[in-house]
């Protein structure tokens, strides 16, 4: 396909400029033989809106498609870009928008609902097509399985949107890991104690009733994979994230910011137990308005030993405090054997409060190491698929697991009861109903393809 000849050829070029120790002029935001990464964007209001106009406002792309359900969301996006993006074409279906534009696409932003993340990314990997997907990476624990798989099978560039992945922040955990600082950790306290959309609502008894959509409003699309219920502003725009059908919740849209880089460099992987300590106000359709869920984790070698997360949501929930350790409304405290650590999300690098070894480190910190990747996520998403950065830094083999234990978060606060969870045969298996929802609801009559395609 001619995406994937465009990608090879640059990632040539990538080494050829290497080689000789000079920069390739990608870098330099300059176009090689009047050649850019061809850029389709989809989704074009709220978060959608704001990473897809840093990704056409980049000198190594060209904005080909813009693509949104409400399509004078896409042209409003246009028209904020100043000439940018002229020239691209409006869709308000991404089927329509690849099959008419696939073979001229070679990378592609992903700004919707947590619930249409999946058919589109698996459609555009399928094609060879690069993608930035935002957080959390999916919706259910199978639909990260089945991309983390697909990843590797189409052998294209991915990124999930946790933008802290790319700064000083995960940078700083790395190297303090590696020198001994991060160690013998056995509890993580972690919060989102804002208010949600969905807090006012109270206590939810069923689906709202039908409101007059926006003009133009392609209401399948937006349904996508999930139960098409009737339209209402309690979905969309924004709203859609408190409904166990179509979001996450507080932790599948905090949880990325806060607890990625300990995941990751903790070695975590999967929980072998979930426990749901307090919920407050269940509900049968939308997330409760506070949680407090514990995830219980394996020794994983020397330096790591069994450890828990403690994730608290909610205006009121708030994890403990001391003298030392104040968390933010949004942020966490790391206890070591020996020290304690406090930070807040995003690109929020740690501070050292507390400990037997505070005096001996406060002055032998590493300094903080030279990123072999962009320290800008987007950049680093679009250099690793121009070939100029060699991998993405929270690519769905890093962000998949990662999202997975949000996955298993979210059907712990749902159904307000402790789960054990089997990491080698992939399954709850202390409760039927959970273990249902590792796949959730069945594909909507129509959109079964996309779960055949990894």
């Amino acid at each position: 396909m001619q995406n994937i000849k465009r990608r090879q050829f640059l990632a040539q070029a990538a080494t050829v400029s290497a080689v000789a120790t000079t920069l390739p002029s990608f870098a330099l935001g300059q176009n090689v033989g009047g050649d850019k990464i061809n850029l389709a964007v989809i989704g074009c209001s709220n978060r959608g809106g704001a990473i897809g106009s840093e990704a056409i406002k980049h000198p190594l792309t060209n904005c080909v498609a813009l693509c949104d359900v409400v399509p004078s969301r896409a042209n409003g996006l246009k028209k904020k870009m100043d000439g940018q993006c002229d020239d691209a074409l409006v869709f308000d279906d991404f089927r329509e928008m690849f099959s008419q534009m696939g073979d001229k696409i070679d990378a592609c932003t992903i700004g919707v609902p947590d619930h249409s993340h999946f058919p589109i990314a698996m459609l555009a990997m399928s094609m060879g097509i690069d993608v930035y997907v935002e957080k959390p990476l999916a919706h259910t624990f199978e639909e990260c399985e089945l991309l983390i798989a697909a990843e590797k099978k189409y052998n294209v560039k991915c990124q999930m949107g946790n933008q802290g992945h790319s700064s000083e922040q995960r940078l700083q955990f790395e190297s303090w890991v590696d020198a001994g600082i991060i160690k013998n950790v056995r509890r993580v306290d972690a919060c989102m104690n804002n208010g949600r959309r969905w807090h006012p609502w109270g206590d939810v008894k069923d689906y709202p009733s039908a409101e007059k959509m926006p003009e133009g409003m392609n209401w399948d699309v937006w349904a996508g994979t999930a139960p098409k219920r009737a339209y209402n502003t309690k979905y969309d725009p924004g709203n859609w994230r408190g409904w166990y059908d179509y979001g996450n919740g507080a932790f599948g849209d905090w949880g990325p910011h806060t607890l990625d880089t300990v995941h990751r460099f903790l070695k975590l992987g999967l929980p072998h137990q979930v426990r749901a300590v307090s919920i407050d106000k269940p509900n049968d359709l939308i997330f409760p308005h506070g949680t407090t869920i514990a995830f219980d984790f394996k020794e994983r070698g020397p330096d790591m030993p069994e450890m828990t997360i403690n994730w608290y949501d909610g205006v009121k929930n708030r994890p403990p405090s001391s003298k030392d350790v104040k968390i933010g409304a949004c942020g966490k405290a790391i206890f070591s054997d020996d020290l304690t650590f406090v930070g807040g999300t995003h690109s929020a690098t740690l501070s050292i409060v507390g400990g037997d070894r505070l005096s001996d480190v406060k002055g032998n910190l590493p300094e903080l190491p030279a990123s072999e990747t962009s320290t800008n996520h987007m950049d680093n998403f679009l250099r690793a698929s121009a070939g100029l950065d060699p991998y993405c830094n929270s690519s769905f083999a890093v962000s998949g697991p990662l999202t997975q234990v949000f996955m298993l978060g979210c059907i712990a606060q749902r159904l307000g009861e402790n789960l054990e969870f089997d990491a080698v045969k992939r399954q709850i298996t202390n409760n039927a109903r959970a273990n249902d929802l590792l796949k959730g609801n069945a594909p909507r009559q129509g959109w079964e393809e996309y779960y055949k395609l990894a």
